[in-house]
């Protein structure tokens, strides 16, 4: 090699190799005091694409967790209301079947009945002023919102609040004569069989979306029994209510209800003998008045009552003519905790007056409008079908807040592991790798070391051009 003073190679090839082991000295130095593999773009650009995009997945885990436990504590606080209104309810229902007993006058129900407005007062309260934050959740503003559980658009659990007031809580019902194609309105006296006014023709009655097929002369207790087999949600039944009014010695014929015939020449006038006969086949009688042979007759799940074969004698049910056969039908009653929607061309025959000539929906009979005073139990009694169904209502939203606060759970752990196995992902691309770095450090320390001393030599060649100067 030629021996140059103006170009130093051997010092020129020092100083690179010096720099370079002092870059890398210097990256390995940044790493280590950041805990980062990747500190800028030069570092990897691909990687620092990939560690940003799942650090927004990392982050977004994060705030869907949090989200996700806030939808429990929402749930949860709605649902403690909802254990409340359910315990209201269900005082509200012993006072009920309390008013229901005989042996309490009018003004033990009243008084009763003070303690029910109460209730119903704090029942609406709660529903009213039950929230979480500034959020209303059971006044019924609350609808449907959608929790953010997951990092990207439109990862959602949608919960769903209804009004929980006592006047928006109870039994959808509606009442009607309850008979296909009716030839006359059902439900009060008529001077023909009962038979007769059962109608002729098949009908069609559309339930929630269900046709249900009513066939010809069907009364209300068979209307209620195919109702009932058709899985709609819509409980219905067939409930008589009349009275047999003035029976003596001299009445005759049959009275048949149900499956049981009583033939009233046997009874001669007695009617409490009658009474008894009715009660023991199952049926509600009371004697109404003793000097005429009064009966007050209530039952349910039959189509009617009627007074048939050879008539005499002034027996006669529900206002109807003495000494004729007549009969009475029951009522077809349908309720249902959900609202009822109801439609058919004949829907007015089956159903009554209650409902336009083709169909619409059932009314709320309310908690709100819940009265057991009275003089009787016949309040009591209607209260204890409206508060059944405001129950069924509530544990209906209370089982959709459990079952969503169980999803909630399943989603935090979900996201709980999908977060760890992301993190881990990310943290080899863009963490630092100590045990490597430090093994990099050390060895770009003894190079640079090495390659100061070497460029100290290099930088001494020059002065052997002096020996051959000398």
């Amino acid at each position: 090699m030629a021996l140059s003073v103006i170009t130093n190679t051997a010092s020129l090839n020092a100083q690179r190799n010096l720099s370079k082991s002092s870059e890398g000295l210097q990256t390995s130095m940044q790493r280590l005091s950041s805990g980062m593999r990747i500190n800028s773009a030069k570092d990897d650009a691909a990687g620092m694409q990939i560690a940003n995009r799942l650090t927004s997945q990392v982050n977004g885990l994060g705030v869907a967790q949090r989200n996700a436990n806030d939808g429990i504590s929402m749930a949860q606080t709605a649902e403690g209301a909802m254990q409340e209104s359910s315990n209201i309810l269900q005082r509200m229902r012993d006072l009920s079947l309390q008013s229901a007993n005989g042996s309490n006058s009018a003004d033990d129900r009243k008084a009763l009945q003070k303690e029910v407005g109460a209730l119903q007062q704090e029942l609406t309260r709660i529903a009213e002023t039950t929230k979480f934050g500034a959020t209303s959740l059971l006044d019924g503003t609350f609808g449907t919102k959608q929790f953010q559980v997951g990092a990207n658009a439109n990862e959602t659990i949608n919960v769903s609040l209804t009004n929980t007031s006592a006047d928006a809580i109870g039994a959808f019902s509606v009442t009607g004569p309850g008979t296909a194609a009716a030839a006359a309105s059902l439900g009060d006296a008529e001077d023909t069989a009962l038979a007769a006014n059962h109608g002729t023709t098949a009908d069609t009655l559309s339930l929630n979306g269900t046709a249900i097929a009513i066939g010809a002369g069907q009364g209300a207790a068979d209307i209620a029994t195919t109702i009932n087999g058709a899985a709609t949600g819509v409980n219905a039944e067939a409930i008589l209510s009349t009275t047999l009014t003035t029976l003596d010695s001299a009445s005759t014929g049959d009275l048949n209800i149900g499956t049981d015939t009583y033939d009233l020449a046997t009874y001669g006038g007695d009617s409490a003998r009658l009474a008894e006969d009715m009660v023991a086949d199952g049926y509600d009688v009371v004697v109404t008045d003793a000097a005429t042979g009064a009966l007050s007759i209530k039952a349910s799940g039959v189509n009617g009552i009627e007074i048939a074969g050879t008539i005499a004698g002034t027996a006669s049910l529900g206002g109807g003519t003495a000494g004729a056969a007549h009969s009475v039908s029951s009522s077809l009653e349908l309720s249902s905790p959900d609202k009822i929607g109801i439609s058919g061309a004949t829907v007015n025959e089956i159903l009554g007056g209650g409902m336009a000539a083709t169909g619409g929906t059932a009314a709320l009979n309310s908690v709100e409008a819940i009265d057991i005073s009275g003089s009787d139990s016949t309040g009591a009694q209607s209260a204890l079908q409206t508060i059944d169904a405001a129950l069924a209502q509530i544990d209906s939203q209370r089982a959709d807040l459990g079952a969503v606060q169980n999803r909630f759970s399943h989603t935090i752990s979900n996201l709980a592991n999908v977060s760890e196995n992301v993190s881990a992902s990310r943290s080899r691309i863009q963490d630092t790798d100590f045990a490597s770095e430090t093994a990099i450090m050390t060895k770009n320390q003894i190079l640079q070391q090495a390659g100061t001393s070497i460029l100290a030599q290099s930088n001494q060649l020059p002065q052997a051009a002096l020996s051959l100067i000398g």
